[in-house]
Parts: structure tokens; sequence; C-alpha cells
């Protein structure tokens, strides 16, 4: 994994990511108790800009803001969109011309010859059978994570990824954020210590937060392809609130763990080069969007990671709430002997212990050390440093969708391939699993397999 993170570092042309060379610029804040610093922002040095002809396969809410995005890099057009709501279609075509294709069948776009790489923004029920058909299709993709539905579906797609040669990425975008890669930076250098423990947080407390979307008053069977829809799912009549919320439904989604967890997990596994948990365990419940869901609004994860040649044995705690009064508090927090760091996709937080001052009476009694006024004062680091990113970040989306590009032109390696994803996807869907059964789980990370 190092070898393969230095290989990215460096195709990329990433200056300062790793080791001590990282310049840091001093910003305007300083005192005494803070110190303020800044990343320097990714700069790439693009060997070759091959135009790359993009197609669409969902394009609802983040498909849009996927698209959008990719198109940002230089020399990526989008020529075709797919979607099951014709209304979506429509919405595609007034905001990237009307001479893109547009259908509600992806097979259109994957015998379409121009199209080198899709986006498959779909729900999560259908990420696999789209993905393989991709990949069979000779075409690179990106998948919204999770990349699965089931841990049943990994071996499979990983195997049809290797097989087909083509790029495959894995949509969860924090990875190539500056705040993960100076996390990972932090942490190699021993700056906390040895980890012990991991936590992290999302908090919500809105409807579309917690996946209440709007129904449009025009779902009906006449513009919707419903039978498209369930072709991956048990058979269900026509139902414009599975469609639209399908989130809230374990035939469609993973629930909080397999859309919010999952993040989290990426960043984890990136930051510590782990593989994964071997042991999984969760409890919550449904407290407050009683609307017919099928998953719950509040879920808390606790998972074992076992000592291996990359990192100490620690643990991690994940919670996920949809009724949080404070709301909007997101955070991956790394605990170790010495210190901690609270990571964002552009900012760190880093704080140390503070040393036990000698001039302690109590202290010097213990070590047997005679008290006195006379020793010399030192000088202390400031206990709490951040990391900001540096004025003018594209952010980690850019950044995950540049790399992603960069591979398919030039052969760099992927930060998030489809092993990775199946290492970060498994725990969250074990998460559920968990819950569900209220057992504890096992699995083995190294093989991808329940024990």
């Amino acid at each position: 994994m190092k070898n393969n993170r230095r290989k990215f570092i460096r195709d990329l042309g990433v200056l300062g990511a790793a080791g001590a060379s990282t310049q840091l610029i001093h910003s305007r804040e300083k005192s005494m108790n803070r110190q303020t610093l800044v990343i320097p922002n990714h700069q790439f040095r693009v060997k070759g800009k091959t135009p790359i002809k993009i197609g669409l396969i969902g394009a609802g809410g983040m498909g849009i803001s996927d698209v959008r995005t990719a198109l940002k890099v230089p020399e990526i057009s989008l020529i075709a969109v797919c979607d099951l709501y014709h209304e979506r279609l429509k919405k595609a075509k007034s905001l990237w011309g009307n001479t893109i294709l547009t259908t509600t069948d992806y097979n259109v776009l994957l015998q379409n010859e121009d199209i080198d790489a899709v986006i498959i923004a779909t729900p999560d029920h259908l990420h696999k059978k789209i993905s393989v058909d991709a990949l069979k299709a000779d075409k690179h993709v990106y998948c919204e994570k999770p990349m699965l539905h089931s841990i049943n579906e990994g071996n499979e797609l990983v195997e049809a990824w290797k097989t087909s040669g083509k790029m495959y990425q894995v949509g969860s975008q924090g990875l190539s954020s500056l705040g993960n890669e100076k996390a990972k930076e932090l942490l190699e250098e021993g700056v906390i210590g040895n980890l012990n423990y991991a936590e992290g947080f999302w908090a919500r407390n809105s409807p579309i937060g917690a996946w209440q979307y709007p129904i449009p008053e025009d779902a009906s069977p006449d513009n919707i392809d419903w039978k498209r829809f369930i072709e991956e799912a048990p058979n269900h009549s026509f139902d414009p609130v599975r469609f639209f919320r399908w989130r809230n439904y374990l035939d469609y989604g993973t629930g909080m763990a397999g859309d919010l967890f999952v993040h989290l997990f990426s960043s984890l596994h990136f930051i510590t080069n782990s593989l994964g948990p071997t042991k999984i365990a969760a409890m919550g419940g449904l407290r407050f969007w009683k609307d017919g869901r099928e998953v719950p609004d509040v879920l808390l994860g606790m998972f074992d990671y076992p000592s291996t040649k990359k990192h100490p044995g620690f643990n991690l705690s994940l919670r996920c709430n949809f009724v949080d009064g404070t709301s909007g508090n997101t955070y991956l927090r790394l605990v170790g002997d010495k210190g901690a760091m609270d990571i964002e996709w552009d900012r760190v937080v880093l704080r140390k212990n503070e040393p036990i001052s000698m001039d302690d009476p109590f202290s010097k009694e213990k070590s047997g050390q005679v008290v006195t006024s006379e020793q010399r004062k030192k000088m202390l680091p400031p206990p709490e440093i951040i990391y900001e990113a540096e004025k003018g970040y594209k952010g980690a989306h850019y950044d995950h969708f540049s790399n992603f590009f960069e591979a398919i032109r030039n052969g760099n390696t992927l930060i998030e391939d489809p092993e990775f994803g199946f290492r970060a996807a498994a725990p969250a869907l074990l998460c559920n699993q968990s819950y569900l059964e209220n057992k504890i789980l096992g699995w083995d990370p190294e093989k991808m397999k329940i024990i």
C-alpha cells in the first residue's frame, strides 16, 4: 500500500504531500495556544490531455454533481445520459445541451463506441450489475459508493474489474482530499504516537438530510421506468416514494452505514493503511423519521481492528444521527498516546498532550526529584495546530475525478480501486447485518470474506 501511495503522489505531481519536505505557509492566525498552517494545493502535472468522452447513468442529485465536477477537468465531455425518470432526461438536456443522447436503457450507452467511461450514480442495488456490464463493454467506470448492495456481490465485481483491464474508481471522493493526505502524513510521522482509537460521526437534522426527498407531482408509471428500477430487486407495485426515497428501503439502499459510514471507513483505511476490522457490532433505532422507512435514523457501530504490520491494534466507533439538534457536525478523529487529530476533507486539527510541567511538586515528588525554582523554562509547541487547505483548493471531488481521468490517460495508480472499495463497503454492510440480526459478526479483511 505504501509503495502504491508513493507512486500515486508521484504520478499526480502533488507537491509536498509526503514526508518532512511539506512546505507549510503560516497564516495570520497564530497564538500561544493555537497555530494555523496551510496545506498547499495539489499541482497536477498533466502528461497529456487526450479527450475523454463520458456517459452518465443515474441523473439524480449525485449524478448531476458528479458530471459538473468531472467537466471541470480539462478535455472531458459528456455525450449521453441515462435515467429512469423522463423529467431528469429533459433536465440533462437543459443543463448540457440538446445534442446529448438521452435514454432509459443504460445498455444504449454501453453500446456507444464513442463513450470512453461511464459514471454510475444509480441506487445502490444497481451498482454491481451495471458495473459488470460496463466493464464487459470495455468502458472505464466511476461508480458511486458503496459499489455493492450486498457483500455477496464483491468478489464478482472485483474479478470483472481485474479481467477487464479497465480503470474502475469508487466514488468515496474524500480519499483524494488534502485533509486525508495531511492526516496520513502526520500519522506516519508519529505525531500522535501509537494509534489506539478512532471515531467518526455524521449529524443531520432536516427532512432532506434524512432522505425525505420531495416526490414530483407528475411521478407515474408513464414517466418512470419502474420495471427497470426493480429488475435487480424483489417485485413490487409502482411506488413513487420507494423510487425517489430509495435510500430508506433495504431493497435498493444500504442505509446510514452504506451511505455515510462507508466514507469514514474509506478515509480511515487510507490514512492508516488498514485492510479493515475483524469484528463488527451495531445497534440503533428509528427515533423520529417514522415515515415508513426500513432503516434506522440513529445508528452506532463498534469495530475491532487487529494489529498488523501496517498499524497497531485499535478500536473504532461510528455514529450517525438524523435527529441531532446540533446538526451538521461531521468528523473522523484518530486518537493516539501522544495526541489526536480531527480530520475533514479540507482541514485537520492536531491536538497534543501538553508536557507535564517539571515545576509541579506532586510530579517531582513521585519522580524522586527535588522541587526547585531554579530550573530553566522550556520552549513548548502549541497544544493545537490547525492545517487548512490553501485558498483556491478545488476540493476532494475534483481531485478524485482528476485521479480517475489521469489513470485512464496515463496508467496512473487509482486511489480507490474495487478491492479498496470492497474493503470499505464490507464493514458498512456488515454493520447493517449486525443491527438487523442483533449479533456480533466476524470479517476477514485480507481474504474479503465473512467469518
